[in-house]
């Protein structure tokens, strides 16, 4: 490596991301087995280097790259459980409720998961993590890796949206 040359020097950067980007990209594909998921955590990961190259020095920069595309991947695999979660769980129907009644909360159940699925997806991350896992806005921020206020930001869209296609308060 060279010493005392900034990441965010185009040359340097280059010479970075050529001498990691296999490594990184091949340990992402023997977590996940997706190429393309790798390929695309590890693009990722490159990108927040660039955009944190003041902040990391570059004999760091190596193992900045591999912890953001492992943390990414994570937060994958947890997005998916939380998804497969809503899935799974099933309405119980303890109270016998009329035909009109059922037929209306079935179509309403249906709206909903197609407006959350439509969500563009930071905003449905942050949205299931809470409606469905209970996690506060502050574990949400640890979990995504963003500020409380931006997930704060995220969930008033999400709901936002929610509301303009649903017409109810969720």
């Amino acid at each position: 490596m060279i010493k005392g040359k900034s990441v965010c020097e185009e040359g340097v950067y280059k010479m970075v991301f050529d001498q990691h980007a296999e490594t990184i990209r091949n340990f992402i594909y023997y977590k996940c087995g997706n190429m393309q998921q790798a390929e695309d955590i590890t693009q990722d990961a490159f990108i927040k280097l660039w955009r944190n190259c003041k902040k990391v020095l570059i004999d760091k920069a190596k193992s900045f790259v591999m912890k953001v595309a492992q943390n990414a991947f994570f937060n994958e695999i947890n997005h998916q459980k939380v998804v497969l979660q809503y899935q799974e769980k099933a309405p119980l129907n303890i109270y016998s409720e009329s035909p009109d009644f059922l037929l209306e909360e079935k179509e309403f159940k249906h709206k909903l998961k197609r407006s959350i699925a439509d969500l563009p997806s930071k905003q449905r991350e942050v949205f299931l993590l809470n409606r469905l896992d209970k996690k506060t806005y502050k574990e949400i921020a640890e979990i995504v890796g963003i500020t409380q206020k931006a997930v704060e930001r995220r969930m008033h869209l999400a709901l936002l949206e929610l509301k303009n296609k649903i017409g109810t308060k969720i």
